[in-house]
């Protein structure tokens, strides 16, 4: 509609360079289940404004293991998110965060979610239906063309240093992560008497830098380089994690190659179980 496309416009010639949709699903019935208050047929209808406004750098999220989600369902999301034919792609597994509705319903045995299996099985859909289409699965959640990997994110999974700007926003500067205060007014009232407009900070240790490397770094494709954690940390990567690297490895969830420590196959369906092992 107009408004849909006016704010496209003004998001075009703000500078916006990619336009991210949190579609979710595909789904009628599922976006209701969740609360989405957009229709299943709304995003291609924005995905084609947006194309026609001047676009090309698009993303998409989606959800799987939503309650009552059947494979089928999964699979007619993806067949419609294919058909988009995006540079970007981004899928999710439903984490159910404290103090929600979902989580209150899941305590109380109420919320009927797909179990492991099927949830896993749903993530293997993903990853195959997007190398088959030739999106590359530079990160575990997230398929691109070459070329079109999201380079706000891979600060975050390279531990790299960022300024958060703004009321809510996180930071790490200076090996320090911060996050400012949430409610405006608060920000607000801080920046007016000259102070930073900061809610919480913590200096990170160097074992915390070193761990967070791994846990991120290991979320890519690439994985974590030796060369690089040696000229961060002043240490060989194997001197620090040794015992860890070969346990993992004889469990077959991580290898070495390309001068780089990567999730295998298996790794990335147990990523959780991998980066655990690196946290103390």
């Amino acid at each position: 509609d107009e408004l849909t496309r006016g704010k496209l416009s003004v998001l075009r010639n703000g500078g916006v360079e990619r336009l991210s949709i949190g579609v979710q699903s595909f789904d009628e019935q599922l976006l209701k289940r969740i609360g989405r208050t957009h229709g299943a047929d709304t995003p291609t209808k924005v995905i084609t404004e947006a194309r026609e406004i001047g676009f090309e750098n698009i993303s998409i999220d989606l959800i799987y293991g939503l309650p009552d989600q059947s494979i089928q369902q999964w699979e007619d999301t993806l067949d419609k998110a294919m058909s988009l034919d995006l540079p970007h792609y981004s899928g999710y597994s439903l984490i159910v965060e404290p103090k929600t509705v979902f989580y209150n319903l899941m305590n109380k045995g109420k919320l009927p979610l797909p179990g492991e299996d099927i949830e896993t099985e749903m993530f293997s859909m993903l990853i195959d239906r997007m190398a088959a289409a030739g999106k590359q699965q530079y990160e575990i959640s997230n398929f691109a063309t070459p070329g079109n990997e999201s380079i706000h994110n891979l600060i975050y999974w390279d531990n790299d240093e960022y300024a958060g700007i703004g009321a809510g926003a996180h930071g790490y500067l200076k090996g320090r992560r911060y996050a400012n205060y949430g409610p405006l007014k608060k920000y607000m009232e801080s920046m007016e008497t000259g102070l930073r407009p900061v809610m919480e900070e913590h200096e990170v240790t160097n074992t915390e830098a070193m761990e967070e490397e791994m846990f991120l770094g290991l979320r890519k494709s690439g994985g974590v380089s030796l060369q690089l954690f040696k000229m961060k940390f002043g240490k060989p990567l194997k001197e620090v994690y040794g015992d860890v690297l070969e346990e993992l490895s004889d469990k077959g969830l991580i290898s070495e190659s390309e001068g780089s420590i990567k999730l295998t196959r298996k790794g990335v369906f147990r990523g959780n179980e991998v980066f655990q092992q690196f946290l103390k």
